[in-house]
């Protein structure tokens, strides 16, 4: 059993998909574990450590994934990379399927089983195995730091001699695994914190953080939600009124910080140009959704975008990849979490259970055919 673990080809990718702790704990499954030169020098792994953690270092990605069995990487392998690999193989990324049916179907033309990650199933077994929670967390943490910095002033309450420093005021929008942690960061960080959320049962974590929710609480919202936990869609009424509370809650922010993002689907715009302009002078915005089109009209992609009113939006592209050696640290675990459950450990060799719900959850291809039931040609 064979595991590859390659260097990403995009240059705006800095992290890797193995460390060297699972780089031993794949040892231990009974696996040879070669890994392609460099592939962790972004995230301040060089070579050196991959080797001492008994991983053999391969001058190219052909040699590293010639005769690989399992393939490990951070991102899908481009049409061009494919031939190195052999038919068979089992490439595990993050896929980022929709709307690149085309290289999904490359993928089956090439016979690699291509598995997405990032369709894991959330249930209690896989939660270990949740690479859009783990990088969500650190992109929560990491957007109220580019935040701060851009803000050009300090975020808690200072009182010195020369007189007292009023805290920042920080609003997050959208209470999922990046909000609350942009929440918890902020506040740590002393800024007076709010936030808000479609769901109603995102009120009690919010608060639980010490931040204050911010919706318009009526009769609608406390019963906005679905047996199964889920939002219902809200009457055009509620939404007005709710718009018109956070247009106005938005202009009295130094910083604002959106995380909403639907897998699958672009980002929902949640900052009109409108409120932008309302925004005070050297207030900031930061986009964690830019890359799937943007939660605030006007970020750009890796950008920071300067309003006429002297508003910033801060648009980084990849934000997990800005702590690259955290965010690989937490990824590798991730991957290392899923791949043991393909391997018979008393037998130490590869033993995929096809029918297993993790893997019939994210297998996109398999024996040269696109396999996965939200990817299949569409009928004429």
């Amino acid at each position: 059993m064979r595991i590859a673990v390659l260097s990403e080809t995009d240059p705006a990718e800095p992290r890797v998909a193995a460390v060297p702790e699972t780089v031993k704990k794949y040892k231990a499954l009974g696996a040879e574990v070669v890994v392609q030169a460099g592939a962790g020098l972004s995230a301040g792994v060089p070579d050196g450590e991959f080797e001492a953690a008994g991983a053999t270092v391969a001058p190219d990605a052909a040699a590293a994934a010639g005769n690989a069995d399992i393939v490990l990487r951070v991102r899908r392998p481009g049409a061009d990379e494919l031939p190195a690999l052999k038919r068979g193989a089992i490439v595990v990324a993050i896929m980022d399927p929709y709307g690149h049916e085309a290289e999904v179907k490359a993928m089956a033309e090439a016979g690699v089983s291509a598995i997405a990650m990032e369709l894991m199933p959330r249930i209690t077994r896989a939660q270990v195995m949740d690479v859009l929670s783990s990088q969500a967390n650190l992109a929560g943490y990491r957007a109220v730091i580019d935040g701060a910095a851009e803000y050009g002033r300090a975020l808690p309450m200072m009182m010195t001699a020369a007189g007292t420093v009023s805290a920042a005021r920080i609003f997050v929008m959208g209470a999922g695994v990046a909000g609350l942690q942009a929440i918890a960061t902020a506040r740590r960080l002393g800024a007076v914190v709010t936030a808000t959320d479609v769901r109603p049962a995102a009120k009690e974590q919010v608060e639980s953080l010490g931040a204050k929710f911010v919706a318009v609480e009526d009769d609608e919202f406390k019963q906005a939600e679905t047996a199964g936990g889920y939002a219902k869609e809200m009457s055009a009424e509620y939404k007005k009124k709710q718009a018109e509370l956070v247009a106005s809650h938005i202009a009295k922010q130094d910083i604002v910080i959106t995380t909403a993002l639907i897998p699958g689907r672009p980002a929902p715009k949640l900052v009109s140009a409108a409120m932008v302009a309302a925004m005070r002078p050297g207030s900031v915005l930061v986009d964690l959704a830019v890359e799937r089109g943007g939660n605030v009209e006007g970020a750009k992609p890796d950008e920071v975008v300067k309003t006429d009113n002297g508003v910033k939006i801060v648009g980084y592209a990849n934000v997990p990849g800005r702590l690259a050696a955290t965010s690989s640290s937490l990824y590798a675990r991730n991957l290392y979490a899923f791949v043991e459950t393909l391997v018979d450990k008393a037998a130490k060799t590869l033993a995929v259970k096809w029918d297993d719900e993790l893997v019939k959850a994210t297998c996109l291809t398999r024996d040269g055919a696109v396999v996965h039931p939200n990817f299949q040609p569409k009928a004429a």
